[in-house]
């Protein structure tokens, strides 16, 4: 008797997932359905937008790069959302009889459910439709879409299965945090290629198509246009390769089902050397100040090196405040001024303090009984800010300045810097103690519910008494450009912009220690929440 077929069974349980995770909440359901109409109106539009690309000289080149930046988004996708979808995780079937091969087809079947693949399957008949001429062509297209969206689900199948035991360890789950770094990057490549295609036309991509049309998936559309072309040859090459990656992905990803079927996880269990490695290293607590000062500090540094969420905020804020004021300079465009974006990045991580505790909090409320433990204890963590903050912010400075060559604003860039900085301490130590909010351990949300309200209070209106704080270096600072003998004079702002910076955050410190210790009880209400 033959087994029976298990891919419509498993069709029906993706489907059953996604109707089960609807049921969950009233919030998670329109927060889906809200997804899911912007995502399939963008393709609706995209669609059309391939379309009327019809018949332009460049077309090939424009469909090639976006089925291209396509497949990588498939590739790098289980890497930053490995919770987005629980069928990514082929170790909950550890346990049933199943074989390879059959549960490859049953996973491969049901991956293309769902508004991604749906996204992608208009994308491709849209790059078909724009390159697309004559009947051949066509048949070809259809092919190529085919194996097209086949090659993405299955490349992101493998990636996810060679990954799976480190994506649901601890640890693992740390690679999201490279998402608000690849967005930051990404964001501002794109803008610096809509402005070289906006000045160059669409023929400087033909060099990156001509090489990418050879890259699965991107060469089965490849093939479109060369059967358009009347290149059969060419065609029938590129639909192999296409046709090839999918093989090869399938039996890697085969290969690695197997492994995880059959293997132990043993990946989050570390061996007793390193685990005595790292109970004997004291690395940085070496090198910091004695007392409850040094022990605060440790305490902040590993919270940015071991905690998601808040390694999540310092690699943002470090890769924008590197990225907006480098790639304006790369384009001609910028300001020296504009490295003040670094101090004001980094400087945000001073807001909401306690937050980062969460329900932990209590631990720290217990060792403070005075404004005095409540100002030792904000000064630590600004010292710890400082520590990353101050050369990282001089770094960004100078490159900046390097890069636009203009070396006589540097003093001035660096004391605006270091007064927003110390601003920025200021009322970051003080909205902390009077509008602290939770932050979740669980899922993407950096607030609790209820409590945006207040991080929308502490965040914004902090920057804007900091930006208020500053006015005094900023008109200095103007009137000494504006002056007839000031250029003379604006390296004064360096020590002027310091001091400045130094004295604000010394008095933010001093009056937010009082109101800290006070409402101790409320501070932990309110972080303890989500």
């Amino acid at each position: 008797m033959s087994a029976p077929a298990i891919t419509p069974v498993f069709v029906r349980l993706k489907l059953s997932l996604l109707r089960n995770g609807l049921r969950q909440s009233g919030g998670r359901k329109a927060a889906y359905i809200t997804s899911a109409v912007f995502a399939l109106l963008f393709a609706a539009l995209q669609l059309i937008g391939l379309i009327a690309l019809r018949g332009h000289a460049h077309a090939e080149s424009v469909v090639v790069l976006a089925v291209a930046v396509l497949g990588l988004g498939w590739a790098v996708m289980p890497l930053f959302f490995p919770s987005g979808d629980e069928t990514l995780d082929p170790t909950r079937l550890v346990m049933l009889p199943l074989r390879p091969r059959p549960l490859v087809r049953a996973l491969l079947t049901a991956s293309l459910v769902g508004i991604g693949p749906l996204f992608t399957l208009c994308l491709l008949v849209g790059s078909v439709i724009a390159v697309a001429r004559g009947g051949a062509a066509f048949a070809v297209g259809a092919v190529a879409v085919v194996l097209a969206l086949l090659v993405c689900v299955a490349l992101a199948r493998a990636v996810a299965a060679a990954n799976v035991r480190l994506l649901t360890s601890r640890k693992g789950r740390d690679l999201a945090v490279l998402s608000g770094l690849v967005i930051a990057i990404g964001a501002q490549i794109v803008n610096f290629g809509a402005q070289r295609l906006g000045a160059s036309g669409l023929g400087e991509l033909d060099p990156a198509a001509g090489v990418l049309q050879w890259v699965p998936p991107a060469s089965a559309i490849g093939a479109v246009h060369a059967a358009s072309e009347g290149a059969y040859g060419t065609a029938a090459a590129q639909l192999a390769l296409s046709a090839g990656a999918l093989v090869a992905l399938l039996a890697l990803w085969s290969r690695h089902l197997t492994r995880l079927m059959t293997s132990p996880d043993g990946s989050t269990l570390p061996s007793a050397e390193s685990a005595a490695k790292e109970r004997s290293s004291t690395g940085l607590a070496r090198l910091l100040p004695a007392g409850r000062t040094g022990t605060v500090m440790d305490r902040s540094l590993r919270y940015v090196w071991r905690d998601p969420k808040t390694k999540a905020a310092w690699v943002t804020s470090l890769a924008i405040g590197l990225i907006v004021p480098v790639f304006n300079a790369w384009q001609g465009t910028g300001s020296v001024y504009f490295a003040c974006f670094a101090a004001g990045m980094l400087g945000i991580q001073m807001y909401n303090q306690f937050g980062q505790d969460t329900s932990a909090f209590w631990m720290v409320a217990m060792t403070i009984s005075s404004a005095r433990d409540a100002y030792v204890e904000l000064r630590a963590r600004a010292y710890a800010l400082l520590l990353i903050t101050l050369p990282y912010a001089t770094l960004v400075t100078v490159v900046t300045t390097a890069m636009l060559g203009d070396w006589r604003r540097l003093p001035e860039a660096l004391g605006l810097s270091f007064a927003l900085l110390g601003a920025m301490l200021a009322t970051g130590a003080w909205t902390s103690a009077r509008f602290p909010y939770s932050i979740p351990q669980e899922g993407y949300k950096n607030v609790a519910p209820g409590q945006t309200g207040l991080a929308w209070i502490s965040i914004f209106g902090g920057m804007m008494a900091a930006a208020l704080l500053c006015a005094p270096v900023i008109a200095l600072t103007i009137w000494l450009n504006v002056s007839a003998d000031g250029d003379d004079w604006t390296w004064l702002l360096l020590p002027a912009g310091t001091a400045y910076g130094a004295a604000l955050s010394a008095a933010g410190l001093k009056l937010a220690a009082p109101r800290t210790a006070r409402r101790l009880p409320e501070i932990l209400a309110a972080v303890s929440k989500g």
